[in-house]
């Protein structure tokens, strides 16, 4: 790794490489991290989850499939959003029994109903209550769980919205939040547009020796270089450029460490990791859930494929776990070179919050 580029440590956690996996709702579940780390990314976040939900399903089969956590995936955090003190509190205290590394805090959600819910990004206008909570649950958890947080960069352009963006930045970290992790987009914006890297910049500069990870438009291997070239945080979050593409890591690997950027993943390898990525929905899911569940990853590996257009339909049209053979017999027979993805892929609004 470049010398300007320091091992990523958020509190007790020692991280190393500067570029990890963020939490995707529906999408950063154990399959799904498991193989990311696998290919490199040193840090991931489980997808994020409501506190009373972690306390109503923290037993039994549905335990199984949502919170596991397996020595493969360490470290591993876990991603809470909700409005009530005590629930996180109490939800924390489940994820952090059940091996989670770190908890962190949504403060960043942009889907309508969570707003209207009063979640996530909806907190952001909100300093008191959104400081309250890092308190609380700060001083309920042991001390060597660190505890961090992920904004956006206000709920629109208003100065208001900046001033209390930065009352609630500031004041997690004097509360002991070990890290803050910012998507250079509004919640207003949720994904139309470009995220402001020149904000992550600012933010940084603001954050001084503290730990400050940046997050959005981040699609390539190279984007993850540029971000940190620009902006100078300590490290950054893949989303959306992550689901179908583990690769990603690998790749920022080797051009961090001043290599050339690798091939893209070959069709045999693409083939290799959705069958093992099949193989591990299976495990969890059972076999007729983890079918649905594969053809939504599958429409994101088909980005990779030199017929994307053509896979992706194919993807589409899968509606039982079966299909799946006849489709990677198909299209994934011939070892072909892959191709890289498209810089912008992902722009829907629809998207998985980050």
């Amino acid at each position: 790794m470049p010398e300007s580029y320091a091992p990523l440590t958020i509190g007790s956690l020692r991280i190393g490489f500067p570029v990890t996996q963020a939490a995707l709702s529906g999408y950063s579940d154990w399959p799904m991290r498991v193989l990311a780390r696998r290919h490199g990314a040193s840090y991931t976040l489980c997808e994020v989850m409501l506190d009373r939900f972690v306390e109503q399903v923290s037993r039994g089969r549905k335990a199984k499939r949502l919170l596991r956590v397996t020595h493969e995936d360490h470290p591993c955090g876990a991603q809470l959003m909700g409005n009530d003190p005590a629930e996180f509190v109490a939800a924390a205290r489940v994820l952090v029994e059940l091996g989670f590394d770190a908890i962190d805090l949504n403060f960043a959600c942009p889907v309508r109903k969570v707003l209207g819910r009063q979640r996530g990004g909806y907190l952001l206008g909100q300093p008191g209550a959104a400081l309250d909570i890092v308190a609380r649950l700060r001083n309920a958890l042991p001390p060597a769980v660190p505890l961090t947080v992920k904004l956006r960069r206000g709920i629109d352009d208003s100065p208001e919205s900046l001033k209390r963006f930065f009352a609630i930045f500031d004041g997690a970290f004097a509360l002991g939040a070990a890290a803050v992790t910012v998507h250079g987009r509004t919640v207003e914006q949720r994904y139309r547009g470009k995220a402001s890297w020149d904000f992550l910049g600012e933010v940084k500069r603001r954050a001084g020796n503290r730990t400050v990870l940046g997050s959005g438009d981040l699609f390539t291997a190279q984007a993850c270089l540029d971000m940190m070239r620009q902006t100078g945080v300590d490290g950054v979050t893949v989303a959306r450029g992550a689901i179908g593409n583990p690769w990603i890591f690998a790749q920022a690997r080797a051009i961090f460490e001043g290599n050339p950027l690798p091939p893209p993943p070959s069709l045999f390898e693409q083939r290799g990791a959705i069958l093992e990525h099949y193989r591990m929905a299976e495990e969890i899911y059972g076999s007729w859930r983890c079918g649905r569940l594969m053809r939504k990853f599958g429409i994101r590996y088909a980005a990779l494929h030199p017929h994307s257009e053509e896979v992706r339909r194919a993807f589409i049209e899968m509606h039982r776990p079966e299909q799946l053979s006849g489709l990677i017999e198909r299209w994934y027979a011939e070892d072909l070179p892959g191709r890289y993805p498209e810089s912008g892929l992902a722009t829907s609004s629809r998207d998985p919050s980050e």
